[in-house]
């Protein structure tokens, strides 16, 4: 049963190779240069909150252009658009391995009616059904974790300028950022468990190619939207906290009709923390959406810039209520969806082995 199902899947086993090598090849060949950049930047010599504008100017570098705004010419702008991809093809691996390895595992079998020359052999239903399930699902999860790995090395650098306090470029996405968050660490694992088991129970309910191929992508594409809205907020209690506007690493502060929203990224302390929510409070903390008629007759006169805004906000007591995950739960929000999504596959897959067992012809 073992040589049948590889027999099966050595397209898909090799395809798999080719995109691995593939990546493999490009992140080998760009790596170094990205890493030597890193080294000869200053990050690697500041100290606390110093390494916050040269990491900004790291960042912006490998973005295209400087914090001047002077475009790059040595291509380093291309760093962004394959740090994009990478990403890319790591969430999208999941959503491919469920559609074009799940779906078709048994309704592939079904349409051709080659599960009745199995089932009539010695090899029972649920030893049919283990074998191509796990062998399968185990190739899965192992091609979405080696495109991972591959990525979080080459990135280690921008990974760095980011924990150092880079907060400035679009490519400063902490680790909690939905795109990041999703592909690293341990969590391609649950996903790629996660959307093959998908594929498998939509073949084995709709027992068609095709049709399971569509729900697999449906359904996993609803959940990719849900958990990190919906779900990983709330796996832990947040900490709240009422700080200085200048305890953040970048501030926001858009003020239309002489109201103010304040927008919080990351601590000086704690670059990496998941800023929730964030909020203006008076000196008693409570929230104040009104700009004060100081800081709106400085911003009239338009002699006011971003920083004499907030010291203007501070010296009428304004201060940011912030709603946070702190950095340190990193590893436990990784590890507390990918058992969610593991034991979602599990469930599926129970299903699956007794959906398979009680089927009549």
């Amino acid at each position: 049963m073992i040589w049948l199902t590889w027999r099966q899947s050595r397209l898909r086993a090799a395809s798999a190779a080719v995109v691995l090598a593939a990546f493999a090849v490009l992140l080998a060949v760009t790596g170094p240069h990205l890493a030597s950049l890193y080294a000869s930047s200053r990050i690697g010599s500041c100290q606390g909150s110093d390494c916050g504008g040269p990491a900004d100017d790291f960042l912006q570098q490998l973005y295209g252009s400087s914090l001047s705004g002077a475009s790059s010419v040595d291509g380093t702008g291309t760093y962004w658009l394959l740090y994009l991809l990478g990403i890319v093809i790591i969430l999208v691996a999941p959503a491919v391995i469920g559609i074009f390895w799940g779906a078709p595992l048994v309704a592939g079998e079904f349409e051709a009616g080659t599960h009745y020359l199995a089932w009539n052999q010695s090899i029972t239903r649920t030893r049919w059904l283990a074998v191509k399930f796990t062998l399968t699902g185990l190739a899965a999860m192992a091609v979405t974790e080696a495109l991972s790995l591959m990525q979080a090395w080459w990135a280690t650098p921008i990974s760095r300028a980011v924990g150092r306090g880079g907060c400035c470029s679009p490519i400063a996405m902490n680790q909690f950022s939905p795109l990041v968050f999703a592909t690293n660490g341990v969590t391609p694992l649950g996903y790629a468990a996660l959307a093959f088991a998908l594929g498998v129970t939509a073949g084995v309910l709709v027992r068609r190619a095709v049709p399971a191929m569509a729900l697999t992508l449906a359904v996993f594409a609803v959940l990719q939207v849900v958990m990190p809205l919906w779900v990983r907020p709330h796996l832990f209690p947040p900490h709240n906290m009422i700080t200085a506007l200048s305890s953040f690493a970048a501030v926001n502060v858009p003020i239309e009709r002489g109201t103010i929203t304040v927008i919080a990224d990351g601590f000086d302390s704690q670059p990496e923390a998941w800023v929730l929510s964030s909020r203006a409070v008076n000196p008693a903390g409570k929230p104040v959406s009104a700009v004060p008629a100081a800081c709106m007759q400085l911003m009239q006169t338009g002699k006011a810039s971003h920083p004499a805004l907030l010291d203007c906000l501070a010296s009428h007591g304004i201060r940011v209520a912030v709603t946070y995950q702190p950095a340190s739960r990193y590893w436990a929000f990784q590890w507390t969806e990918t058992a969610i999504y593991l034991a979602l596959a599990v469930a599926l897959a129970g299903f699956c082995f007794w959906r398979v067992r009680v089927w009549r012809h």
